[in-house]
């Protein structure tokens, strides 16, 4: 039986003379390589140079993993060669290499063995997967202000997904109770951070999505009303292979899926609220992409960056009214 509980970890920013007065961090999602030899893919190692890149030349934090850590199935157990082979072995650019990653699950991790790739914090000084879900808090140097990145598992809260590619809703949570008590702590969690100036919540399924995906019916339903209640500042998330930004009630929902995989389709693009949508790269030519934030005191900064370095597009997000 699955015991629930919440972890609450504080990431203090190491601030650089460049990269002064905020906390910074990289997000990339569905990253996970191939299940045969290489175990990458040619857009996974270019996406793995450029966040080198970023995290040297933008400064970074940390690095949020959100999902579809291990394709197609996962991993099998704690001492899977998956994790030297997808991840270790990767990652070794010299910006990234002391960076701790904090890690959530998508689909295809649920397809293996999610409880290895929390037991495989153990094992690994960057890899850092504490539970299904939990809450990281983040102090903004130089003042005395706050934020809060909530990390969801939506796999868990709204069930799996077959499916590669193409079509496909969850179809309801394994277990209900594990489910209704995930949502219980999102409440109390969001509850509790009203007085941090940001307010970050992170899952692998998206709440709006114009790509092959789509919207995630349960995640509006459930998630939607308690984002814009408690002012959140934006929602992250994966799962469609590409990178977007919509802004629907206050809330700026990121889309950073395009660490292994690239689809350029916008087939949902009529199911999102009309004008969400504000940005949208799916190129199946391109190497690759990834979000770089930046939280300081006047506001919350989200870079799209394709893996050649350009970059993309850039919003500020602004403090919440406190």
């Amino acid at each position: 039986m699955l015991v629930l509980l919440w972890v609450t970890v504080t990431v203090a920013a190491v601030a650089g003379e460049s990269h002064e007065a905020a906390v910074q961090f990289l997000a990339v999602g569905d990253w996970g390589g191939v299940p045969d030899p290489p175990f990458t893919t040619p857009r996974e190692m270019s996406t793995a140079t450029a966040m080198g890149r970023a995290a040297t030349d933008l400064g970074a934090d940390f690095v949020l993993a959100l999902g579809d850590n291990f394709y197609y199935e996962g991993v099998q157990d704690e001492w899977d060669s998956r994790f030297q082979e997808t991840f270790e072995q990767v990652f070794t650019a010299p910006g990234l290499r002391q960076l701790p990653w904090f890690v959530l699950a998508g689909n295809h991790d649920h397809a293996g063995n999610v409880t290895a790739q929390l037991a495989y914090s153990h094992h690994s000084p960057r890899w850092h997967f504490p539970h299904y879900y939990y809450s990281l808090r983040l102090s903004l140097p130089g003042t005395n202000a706050s934020a809060r990145l909530l990390v969801l598992d939506t796999v868990q809260l709204c069930g799996g997904v077959d499916d590669f590619g193409v079509g496909g809703a969850p179809r309801g949570p394994r277990d209900a109770a594990a489910a209704a008590a995930q949502l219980a702590w999102l409440r109390g969690r969001l509850a509790a951070a009203r007085h941090d100036r940001y307010v970050l919540v992170s899952g692998h399924y998206p709440v709006w999505s114009v790509a092959e995906h789509g919207p995630t019916a349960c995640l509006v339903r459930l998630l939607q009303p308690l984002l814009r209640r408690h002012r959140v500042t934006a929602y992250l998330c994966g799962h469609d292979h590409n990178l977007q930004f919509l802004e629907e009630g206050g809330v700026g929902y990121v889309v950073s899926g395009a660490g292994n995989f690239m689809e350029e389709t916008q087939r949902h693009r009529g199911a999102v609220p009309p004008g969400s949508l504000r940005f949208f790269f799916g190129a199946p030519t391109s190497p690759g992409g990834f979000a770089h934030l930046r939280l300081d005191a006047h506001a919350a900064t989200v870079t799209f960056l394709e893996a050649t370095g350009r970059v993309l597009y850039r919003v500020a997000l602004p403090p919440r009214d406190l």
